[in-house]
């Protein structure tokens, strides 16, 4: 059964925001649904070296998904505001965020983390894994911004990968 299903966990919510995506408990979609969920988890096994990162504290992950969810909210409607006024008050620019982060699973999320927030993105990950380098929309003070993402989101997560 491990090999047809790696990852239940995964699959069965593949199929749920499948189901959600499509609005509907057709019989159809709920097989293509089921097929999906089986199929995805297998071809992307040789992505992953075969570890999977253990959360150390599910309490503080929760608490940063609600606090990205809300970021994202906010986001947006400040890079709408921004967009919609004068071209003269967007201030684009690069930061270095250094990082304190060693594992891997936490800086693709924070890299992800960033990305998903309306107005920042993250375009590399130094080699030595020592910063990322962010392009952010507008940028009033770049250390600030740096100090918001280490307190944000970094700090949450070296909680959570340990």
């Amino acid at each position: 059964m491990k090999r047809l299903l790696p990852h239940p966990l995964l699959s069965l919510v593949l199929w749920l925001v499948w189901l959600a995506l499509n609005n509907t408990v057709a019989p159809a979609q709920l097989l293509l649904g089921a097929l999906l969920a089986c199929v995805l988890p297998l071809t992307g096994l040789h992505l992953a070296d075969g570890t999977w990162p253990r959360l150390r504290r599910p309490g503080v992950a929760l608490m940063l998904a609600l606090r990205v969810l809300r970021d994202v909210i906010v986001s947006n409607m400040e890079v709408t505001r921004r967009v919609l006024g004068p071209e003269s008050a967007i201030h684009p620019g690069f930061l270095r965020v250094p990082l304190d982060l060693t594992d891997d699973w936490a800086i693709t999320t924070l890299a992800g983390i960033i990305t998903m927030t309306p107005g920042t993105l993250t375009a590399d990950v130094a080699e030595d894994r020592s910063y990322l380098l962010v392009h952010a929309f507008h940028v009033d003070d770049a250390e600030a911004t740096i100090a918001s993402i280490k307190t944000r989101y970094e700090k949450p997560l070296k909680e959570i990968y340990g």
